[in-house]
């Protein structure tokens, strides 16, 4: 994730910008209340092999094009249920980090 990249797909059968890939269904849960937290409305898709066959992990997007994820985070955009801005680690699911600090002072 965090990368600067933006990607566009169909998801569902609506065009979305992609949040993330590759992510388990706990990941999905997590970002899916944050983003919608933020007003965004949240589409999932399972991942398919190249051969066809359906993966175990998921592809998250928004149906909202312009939405960049590490633009609106590091620009403070995001909040968290509780109200407070989001920072990196919190983002990341880094447990050992304090989800408090501003992004420049989180070590990784």
């Amino acid at each position: 994730m965090l990368k600067g990249k933006h990607t566009v797909t169909e998801i569902e059968g609506v065009r979305c910008t992609v949040v993330e890939t590759g992510a388990s269904e706990d990941r999905i849960t997590f970002l899916k209340g944050i983003l919608e937290v933020n007003g965004l409305v949240v589409k999932t898709e399972k991942e398919k092999a190249k051969d066809g066959t359906t993966l175990p992990t998921s592809v998250i997007g928004v149906t909202d094009i312009l939405f960049n994820a590490m633009i609106n985070l590091y620009e403070r955009r995001l909040v968290r249920k509780d109200g407070h801005v989001l920072n990196p680690a919190y983002w990341n699911q880094w447990p050992d980090q304090d989800w408090d600090i501003p992004y420049y002072q989180v070590q990784r």
